[in-house]
């Protein structure tokens, strides 16, 4: 099967019931350090050595989102970035929440 960063997000409607716990268990299994948040949101904390170096991660991270049409929440302080994903329009969790993780993965290894 496709790694999970070269597919593409595809667009989610409304009704389209989220992943199953035991789909989601299995795309978690293929990225490196994000974990499901109390709220069922998949998150990782990216760290640097100073502000700037999470600034240009955000740079990189907002033109890849908007070219698949997913966005995270992000959340940007000195020394470190998290990044947090759900699919709003159906409540929970889809593919396109493990894609984008790991194309943001993708973007801070080859920073």
């Amino acid at each position: 099967m496709e790694p999970l960063a070269d597919r593409r997000c595809v667009p989610c409607e409304a009704g389209t019931p989220p992943l199953a716990d035991d789909v989601v268990a299995q795309l978690l299994a293929e990225l490196e350090g994000w974990r499901l948040d109390g709220e069922g949101r998949l998150t990782k904390t990216f760290r640097f050595d100073g502000f700037l170096p999470g600034v240009q991660l955000v740079d990189r991270i907002a033109v890849v989102a908007e070219s698949e049409g997913h966005h995270p929440d992000l959340c940007l302080s000195w020394g470190s970035l998290q990044a947090s994903l759900i699919t709003h329009a159906i409540g929970g969790l889809s593919e396109n929440d493990f894609v984008l993780a790991a194309k943001i993965d993708r973007l801070a290894r080859d920073a």
